[in-house]
């Protein structure tokens, strides 16, 4: 925000405060105006891009008026998106945000002062630094990067630009998570050394692509943007894409991983591993689109003796762990099992210490949503732009949790274990570094 624009704001604001006080100006306000004009000096003006299955998290931190933003933008490669958003948030705000196609026109704007980047997994790095090198802070949905290359770059452009960039693993704004995760910091298990990141799902078969009429109403260009050009394929660009190679998306690791991979690393403290290996196949449904593993057991050794696992079942609903998404973390002196609703504390022997039931309401496996902790996560975000407090989520740190979803996906990719220096992050394996990056359409390269 210009200094200009804050010491106008300033003014105007004074302004109306005055009418409120001298006369029955402000009486006659309508509800929005008034809105508009009182808290108008910390407001922070917001676009959401992408408007997919994340849409519902945005809702309840961009309506609520304690928090004092406003939503300029609603954009979208899909003209159907916009519209369904549009309609939605009419029962969050009084006003009507602006409908855009293109991310380029929202981050020319120079009132914008926030970009929410909840695109396809390919968009989330260059449409970031896109958002960084227009002025905005940056709120990006995991995985906030495609690659162990865009993995650097964005926090290098967070550095360089000097933006708030925070990721959405929002359990790191959970109440009852950052309690447990202190306890585990003091003490309270002894040594921890190996934390187990589950998710078990039962999502069903997947069609196969077939070429077919871009659908009325997509940009495909613009979705494709970084990625290189084909043809339109059945299905792809509403969530498939996940499932329809490397060329958009990352994989249940990336897509659901990320979540539990996170707090493993946070209880553990630790950064980079030192060797990882995966044991991981396409289990269901073999002839149907799901062209990755949809199973995987990886396994990230770090110095000090410390493991992590992650053990991702995609297709099958079975609660190994007896819940359906969590991490258990071992200590030398008891154990810990967290989720998005409760945790656990047990003795060495079992026993249990301590629970706390926080009745999350975003603590299932199914699409979407949003709910407390996301919630939690935004207003953070708005309050550390503001100076007000610091990210739970930085995107310096979740760039590691980030780091081994790639990994593992390298690993899985080339079918053998890899060593990487816990230092710098890079692989030891000269094939593995080919996967370091990716290819770009030309002209489309993120660049800082």
């Amino acid at each position: 925000m210009s200094s200009n624009r804050r010491n106008f704001i300033k003014k105007a604001t004074a302004g109306a405060a005055g009418l409120a006080i001298g006369t029955s100006s402000a009486n006659s306000m309508t509800a929005s105006s008034y809105r508009k004009v009182i808290g108008a000096n910390d407001r922070l003006h917001v676009a959401i891009i992408g408007l997919g299955r994340r849409l519902q998290a945005y809702m309840p931190p961009i309506g609520d008026q304690g928090n004092n933003v406003e939503l300029s933008y609603l954009c979208d490669v899909m003209k159907s998106q916009r519209e369904r958003a549009a309609k939605r948030f009419t029962e969050h705000i009084d006003y009507s945000p602006k409908l855009e196609n293109d991310v380029r026109k929202v981050i020319d704007d120079k009132q914008v002062d926030i970009i929410i980047n909840a695109t396809p997994d390919h968009w989330h790095t260059p449409g970031a630094i896109m958002g960084m090198q227009g002025g905005k802070h940056v709120y990006v949905e995991k995985p906030c990067s495609h690659n162990l290359m865009e993995n650097k770059l964005i926090v290098e452009a967070q550095k360089k630009y000097n933006k708030v960039v925070q990721m959405g693993n929002q359990q790191r704004s959970s109440g009852h998570t950052i309690e447990v995760i202190n306890e585990i910091h003091n003490g309270a298990i002894g040594t921890p050394y190996k934390a187990l990141a589950f998710y078990s799902s039962s999502r069903g078969e997947v069609p196969n692509q077939k070429k077919m009429p871009v659908p009325d109403g997509l940009d495909w260009d613009l979705f494709q943007g970084p990625a290189p050009r084909r043809d339109y394929t059945q299905e792809t660009w509403d969530y498939n894409w996940h499932w329809y190679g490397w060329a958009y998306g990352t994989a249940e690791s990336g897509n659901n991983g990320t979540h539990e991979i996170d707090v493993a690393r946070w209880a553990l403290q630790v950064d980079y591993p030192i060797h990882v290996h995966v044991e991981a196949e396409k289990r269901h449904f073999k002839d149907d689109g799901w062209e990755m593993y949809d199973t995987m057991l990886a396994t990230f050794e770090f110095s000090g003796d410390k493991i992590i696992q992650w053990d991702g079942k995609s297709r099958v609903g079975y609660q190994t762990y007896g819940h359906g998404r969590g991490t258990i973390i071992y200590g030398s002196e008891g154990s810990v099992i967290v989720n998005r609703s409760m945790y656990k504390r047990f003795d060495r022997k079992g026993k249990v210490v301590k629970t706390n039931e926080s009745a999350s309401q975003e603590s299932g496996t199914a699409l979407g949503g949003g709910g407390d902790m996301s919630t939690a996560h935004m207003v953070n975000f708005f309050e550390t732009i503001r100076g007000k407090e610091k990210l739970n989520a930085p995107i310096s740190d979740a760039a590691f949790s980030q780091a081994l979803v790639h990994y593992s996906n390298i690993a899985y990719r080339l079918d053998k274990g890899i060593e990487v220096d816990d230092m710098s992050g890079k692989i030891y394996d000269r094939e593995a570094m080919k996967l370091w990056g990716r290819e770009y359409e030309p002209g489309w390269e993120p660049k800082i």
